[in-house]
């Protein structure tokens, strides 16, 4: 169920269509830069594009269930404005008028933000985060908020506690998560771009399940401010896309020092290589690919090593040098990440206790039911991790788990130093399977969390890394390789999967609907 500012006489659309063709028009599913040339052009209206994507949703909301709220009337008054400057020959962002959709655990002012959770079923923030102030500042357009993954711990989009979100390219199977819901708007056509956070994978497994691009940024790169924290040491926010291009000029919108968050990287310490578009089309001759050993073997699927095969073969032909490396810490990644992400969600959802903010349990007798009665609420999901972090974070465990899992995470970021020493950039499959079925790993979490198996270790050592389409399996899902490099190289990421992109059709192609 969607909570929505709607105005129902917002479904007229004037882009040269018939009544109903908006519904499959090539435009939806055409690439933020270029629908961009169109409203710089004039060829088209800001107005009308946000009308044609708001209609979009609201006929395939009921399949796809990726909008927790819409903001429909506020969206096409702001796309007005737009057009109204314009005509009058104002400067606007190279993305001003487009469309976008935005995970719902980014804060905006007075526009409900859930965190797909009933804890916070009604809460209105009073500031906006930084990210979505600097997009709003170049001119997209927030259309809504999308689903998730309660309070962002899960990998399949089904932990929400309002609806499950669908894959468009098979209904009956998860879209990933815990971005989702943004990765299926864009996917569906319902976005033209989309905001996601990653702290295990949220953004990178999703874009992979979808057939869309999506990075997890290096740490400090996107202010976190504004962003509902699940695990602060991990999360980061970042842009799934369509195609390569569109995603780096989100990502240069984005990346920029915020004295309100405290890790956020000082100008001294940002990209050193000029911005990201400024890396497209550069020639990837004479740069040293390491394809990891680990993540590329019989725990995954046929045909995405198939895919990853056929990758590397491009990358031997256009010049690249190509080798296999080991990172034999990898097969702790797992665990370490989940004793450390669960023991700073703890901390963090200790917030959520019915004084501050969010519901509170009504008629309870004493402090301690009020406590107990309000945290009920929360889903399974976000229990379990809850209650694993208390534990491993109590006086007679803290050293044998976090403080352990500290020093592995200190081992495994010296590793990925020491490898990026000899390689530019590593690849690997972003996940070990392509998108699973609704509710086949929903009682089996450990199963779940293998999901994320390829994309934890990034998080853990603070590096930046990328998912793009590379092609489907025999069942036609989307495949998603993973691209990673060290500290602030991804103006090199883009580099590299762009020169891949433009050899291939894999984003042209969308799902039906």
């Amino acid at each position: 169920m969607i909570h929505a500012y709607y105005n129902p006489a917002f479904t007229a659309v004037n882009l040269g269509l018939k009544v109903g063709e908006w519904m499959t028009a090539p435009v939806l599913f055409d690439s933020a830069h270029r629908l961009a040339r169109g409203l710089a052009a004039r060829e088209w209206g800001s107005e009308e594009l946000v009308a044609a994507f708001l209609g979009r949703v609201r006929a395939l909301e009921p399949r796809i269930g990726a909008f927790l709220t819409l903001q429909e009337e506020q969206a096409l008054k702001q796309a007005r404005v737009l057009d109204e400057a314009r005509v009058r020959g104002e400067v606007l962002g190279a993305l001003a008028g487009i469309p976008m959709a935005l995970k719902d655990n980014v804060v905006t002012r007075g526009l409900r933000t859930t965190c797909a959770s009933r804890l916070l079923e009604n809460f209105h923030p009073t500031y906006t985060a930084t990210a979505v102030e600097r997009l709003l500042a170049d001119g997209l357009v927030l259309m809504g908020k999308t689903n998730m993954d309660e309070f962002g711990m899960g990998s399949s989009t089904e932990n929400s506690a309002y609806q499950v979100t669908a894959n468009p390219w098979d209904l009956a199977r998860v879209p990933g998560g815990s971005s989702g819901g943004s990765a299926a708007a864009v996917a569906a056509g319902m976005s033209c771009v989309a905001i996601g956070s990653d702290t295990g994978g949220s953004i990178r497994q999703p874009a992979a399940f979808c057939g869309l691009v999506g990075i997890k940024p290096t740490y400090g790169l996107v202010s976190r401010y504004g962003l509902v924290a699940y695990a602060s040491s991990l999360d980061q926010i970042g842009p799934i896309t369509r195609d390569v291009r569109d995603n780096a000029m989100l990502l240069d919108c984005l990346a920029a020092q915020d004295p309100r968050d405290a890790t956020s990287l000082p100008t001294a310490r940002r990209l050193t290589s000029g911005s990201c578009q400024s890396a497209l089309g550069r020639d990837v001759k004479g740069l040293r690919l390491g394809i990891v050993r680990e993540l590329n073997g019989s725990g995954v699927d046929s045909a995405i090593r198939d895919s990853l095969a056929r990758a590397v073969q491009f990358f031997e032909a256009a010049g690249m040098c190509v080798e296999e490396v080991s990172l034999p810490r990898l097969d702790v990644a797992l665990a370490t990440y989940y004793v450390l992400a669960m023991a700073e969600a703890s901390s963090n959802l200790a917030r959520y206790d019915g004084v501050r903010y969010g519901i509170r349990a009504r008629d309870a007798a004493t402090l301690t039911d009020m406590y107990r009665s309000t945290r009920a609420g929360f889903g399974a999901e976000v229990k379990r991790r809850i209650m694993l972090g208390t534990y491993v974070l109590a006086a007679g465990y803290h050293d044998a788990y976090y403080k352990k899992a500290q020093q592995v995470r200190v081992l495994l970021r010296d590793d990925f130093e020491t490898v990026f020493t000899r390689f530019d950039v590593l690849i690997t499959p972003t996940t070990p399977g392509t998108a699973f079925r609704l509710g086949e790993r929903v009682n089996d979490p450990l199963r779940m969390y293998l999901a994320d198996i390829a994309t934890i270790p990034v998080n853990l050592a603070g590096l930046p890394a990328l998912s793009f389409p590379a092609g489907f399996d025999p069942e036609g899902m989307p495949i998603g390789l993973q691209l990673i490099g060290p500290a602030l190289s991804e103006p090199l990421l883009y580099q590299v999967a762009y020169a891949y992109e433009q050899a291939h059709d894999w984003v042209q192609r969308h799902p039906v609907l």
